[in-house]
């Protein structure tokens, strides 16, 4: 499945993004300082709360557009997406990075990426994808 390579590598294809460490080291990409994607290992207080449910591997946080985009992703993929305490009113999932596959993730990459990029920048991305 998908690996932080494929993260990378999608995640700077996209317009002006970036990469750099979150405010604890690990790794984040932006858009004009705005986080879109980044890596979200579980805390203590993440693992209580999911119990049994706490996936083992690498965990991807992913901005979505909306709360009803969050909420239909966990709908959709609950053994791929889910979420924490943590982010609750936040339009963010969080992915079980060995159980997405590589063009699921470029849509959600590219997705998070147009959540956070301004309008012009994400206009002038989309009317040069068609």
């Amino acid at each position: 499945m998908a690996t932080w390579d494929d993260v990378r590598r999608i995640a700077l294809a996209l317009p002006e993004a970036t990469e750099r460490g979150s405010y604890d080291g690990l790794p984040a990409w932006r858009v004009r300082d705005k986080l879109f994607v980044w890596d979200r290992p579980l805390r203590p207080a993440d693992r209580a709360a999911l119990g049994d449910a706490a996936p083992d591997g690498p965990v991807l946080g992913a901005r979505v557009p909306d709360l009803g985009a969050k909420e239909a992703l966990l709908a959709d993929a609950p053994e791929v997406y889910f979420t924490v305490p943590h982010l609750d009113g936040y339009p963010a999932v969080l992915v079980r990075l060995d159980r997405i596959g590589v063009g699921e993730l470029t849509e959600l990459i590219t997705e998070a990426w147009y959540a956070r990029a301004p309008k012009r920048l994400a206009a002038t991305h989309r009317a040069g994808a068609r």
